[in-house]
């Protein structure tokens, strides 16, 4: 295998404030990171995130290698999940087709030595347009998805529609079966859930890296 190709943009879009600081004063900022890189905060809701991905990827009539990550906070819904584990989808679910994601099995390793000690599921993201609790959850799960959060889905159909491009998504459970965030008492999930995005943004450059690399 030669040497990687010229380094394309990645774009990692989020949907909250505080997803976002996570994300741009985490460890990532080390060696590795791609020249172009941005953290969108695209704001709450599959539409508001359809708008802000279809508005930065059309800027300057688009660019077509831009790599986009939807990243953020997710609810779990997989009986033993707690907070602060990660989930990587295999693809996203919303309305319409699934969207399939670009090398799931290499970013879960990458996380897996980036964030040890934190577990790591894989498996379908379904979207939902509001925030999911008790028998919605239950309902969800049964369809076979690991995990459930409102923008992922809308991310990368909307990344997807200007142009074929890697995409994945990586969310951090914030709240899970066992542990649903309603009260302060839960807060300290949401402290463990916010560690670990901080640290997952190795992951996300080793994952980048290995699409530049030419096949055989």
């Amino acid at each position: 295998m030669g040497e990687a190709g010229p380094a394309a943009p990645l774009l990692i879009a989020c949907a909250l404030g505080i997803e976002q600081l996570a994300l741009r004063t985490g460890r990532g900022r080390a060696a590795g990171a791609p020249e172009r890189v941005t953290v969108l905060r695209t704001g709450m809701g599959p539409r508001a995130a359809e708008a802000a991905v279809a508005r930065v990827l059309g800027r300057d009539g688009g660019a077509a290698d831009t790599a986009v990550i939807a990243a953020g906070f997710c609810a779990g819904l997989a009986p033993g999940m707690h907070p602060g584990d990660l989930v990587v989808a295999e693809e996203t679910r919303a309305a319409g087709d699934p969207v399939p994601c670009t090398g799931a099995d290499l970013l879960a390793d990458a996380l897996a030595r980036t964030v040890p000690g934190r577990t790591v599921h894989t498996g379908p993201l379904t979207g939902s347009d509001h925030v999911v609790r008790g028998h919605e959850r239950a309902e969800l799960r049964a369809t076979g998805a690991i995990a459930v959060d409102m923008e992922s889905a809308a991310t990368l159909r909307t990344a997807l529609r200007s142009g074929p491009r890697p995409v994945a998504a990586v969310r951090v459970v914030v709240d899970a079966p066992e542990h649903e965030l309603v009260r302060i008492g839960t807060f300290r999930g949401g402290i463990s859930a916010f560690r670990v995005l901080r640290a997952v943004l190795p992951a996300f450059y080793e994952w980048h890296r290995s699409l530049l690399l030419p096949r055989r």
